[in-house]
């Protein structure tokens, strides 16, 4: 009970940010448009969310919450507050001096980042000013990462779980308030993520200071825990972030592309994250502290279980949302953003990108299960050699169906991007899959055919349902009326598969751990 007590608080907390971060993004793309300013905002933005989750959320918190759950279980609190401050004080020097090496050389990364931004010079001298603002946000997120991971190891999920609401309020607030009143109105964006960054880590102070855990930062490096964590992060700054290199290469194919693609992908790329971040997310941020103590307690079958309980519950959620989101992908786009400066033609190349992403919604899920099964045990090097094998399918897939689309005179190339990202997915959870299998770690038992023959009736259900509710929605009325319409599409499709589910003989008793 107590993983799904926590899993349900991280979940309620990202299901308030996702409806937040939906409500966001038809504040801004029906403020600002998916046109040139807003691509600048999306690239600009992306850079430091890139190395955020490079070097802070991902790799940092894969190797550091291991490593101090470790000390946790084995050694006294002092010890533990030592680590803490040692771990404190590195990360600060790093984060800062990286974060001071962007500012300066702001023109030199967006280059990289966006090369064809660099053929338009208003539109680059944006996204650097746009840059140089935003930058600031990697150190404070990182120092988030870094007290998150600390109350995700004792066991406490709710305020690290709702800092992110800060962000989506913050900009909201930013688009309606500030950017009338600002010579550009988009740089209104970029003063938004500063100040979310600095909330989202003061927040985290209270908690931290009532557990004891706010040690005042020395910077060690030869410290053992710390020495142990580099080890882990160096190989883990490639493994847990093949995502977050897999946009980065999509946004620098979208910047050669026509004006609107970065937008485009940008907001279909959003819609995917809403079941990710709802459980896929929530169970990754839960399990990985449970998977460690199991660990450090040597308990392998309680760690399989685990492993086994994840899984079942991504594959129960994960397959209905990918069919979901392509078989609703026109109405979801046109409901939420179609309005103001977004118009039907952004909804169809936004739907479009949104169907090729479905595709790799149970995979993304998958990820973040399969993973932290060998982050517990502190292989990080297993995952390095899935992500360079899923960052090649990705590079190749964009080349191959670039081109194909090029060859056919077909104008919506940011599709390909969208069809390689899913692709790449496939290969990482799938190569992952294998090496959980193939070392015994974690594999589909005989259970499992029960339940796959069992989710595919109620995903048959859920199919024909929408199929025949499609048919009363109307994409001519007022926006509010098809975010109802949307929204009762949504509710009878939950319906019809639980109730298909329910009729096939599943049970909840199935989804215990």
């Amino acid at each position: 009970m107590a993983l799904w007590r926590s899993t349900f608080i991280v979940s309620a907390m990202t299901m308030l940010s996702r409806i937040l971060g939906l409500v966001r993004d038809m504040v801004l793309l029906n403020v600002f448009g998916a046109g040139k300013d807003f691509d600048t905002f999306v690239v600009a933005f992306r850079i430091p969310n890139f190395f955020r989750r490079l070097f802070a959320e991902g790799a940092f918190s894969q190797a550091f919450i291991p490593v101090l759950t470790e000390y946790k279980t084995t050694r006294l609190h002092a010890e533990v507050q030592i680590l803490i401050s040692r771990v404190f004080g590195c990360l600060l020097m790093v984060m800062s001096l990286l974060t001071l090496f962007a500012m300066i050389a702001a023109p030199v990364i967006l280059y990289i980042y966006a090369p064809g931004f660099h053929h338009d010079p208003a539109k680059f001298a944006l996204a650097a000013d746009m840059f140089r603002l935003t930058i600031p946000y990697l150190l404070f997120m990182s120092l988030t990462a870094f007290a998150s991971s600390i109350l995700n190891s004792y066991g406490s999920f709710s305020t690290p779980a709702f800092a992110p609401v800060l962000l989506n309020i913050t900009m909201i607030a930013a688009a309606w308030w500030l950017a009338p009143h600002m010579a550009q109105p988009i740089m209104a964006l970029g003063w938004a993520v500063v100040a979310a960054g600095i909330l989202q880590l003061a927040i985290q102070i209270p908690e931290l200071w009532q557990k004891k855990l706010l040690i005042p930062p020395k910077i060690d490096f030869k410290h053992e825990g710390v020495d142990r964590i580099l080890k882990l992060m160096l190989p883990a700054l490639f493994g847990v972030s093949v995502t977050q290199i897999n946009l980065l290469l999509n946004t620098i194919w979208a910047s050669f592309m026509q004006d609107g693609s970065v937008s485009w992908l940008y907001s279909a790329e959003r819609m995917t994250e809403l079941p990710l971040g709802l459980i896929g997310v929530a169970i990754g941020t839960v399990i990985l502290p449970s998977l460690s103590v199991r660990q450090a307690e040597q308990d392998q079958a309680k760690f399989r279980a685990m492993l086994d309980w994840a899984a079942r519950v991504i594959v129960l959620v994960g397959v209905p949302a990918s069919i979901a989101l392509f078989m609703l992908s026109t109405p979801i786009i046109q409901a939420l953003f179609q309005h103001g400066a977004f118009d039907l033609n952004d909804t169809r190349m936004t739907a479009l990108a949104l169907q090729c992403m479905s595709a790799g919604v149970l995979a993304f899920m998958l990820i973040k299960v399969f993973a932290p099964g060998f982050y517990a045990i502190q292989d990080t090097r297993t995952p390095v050699r899935v992500g360079l094998m899923a960052v090649a399918a990705n590079a190749i897939l964009n080349v191959v169906i670039i081109g194909f689309f090029k060859l056919i005179d077909w104008h919506a190339e940011h599709m390909a991007l969208a069809i390689a990202s899913s692709g790449s997915a496939l290969v990482n959870a799938g190569m992952l899959y294998y090496y959980l299998h193939k070392r015994n770690i974690f594999r589909f038992g005989a259970h499992w055919k029960k339940l796959f023959m069992q989710f595919a009736v109620a995903n048959t259900v859920m199919i024909a349902a929408l199929y025949y509710g499609l048919s009363w929605y109307d994409g001519s009325a007022s926006q509010w009326i098809r975010v109802a319409e949307v929204g009762a599409l949504c509710i009878a499709g939950v319906i019809a598969y639980v109730a298909g589910l329910l009729l096939i003989g599943f049970r909840p008793h199935q989804l215990r751990h």
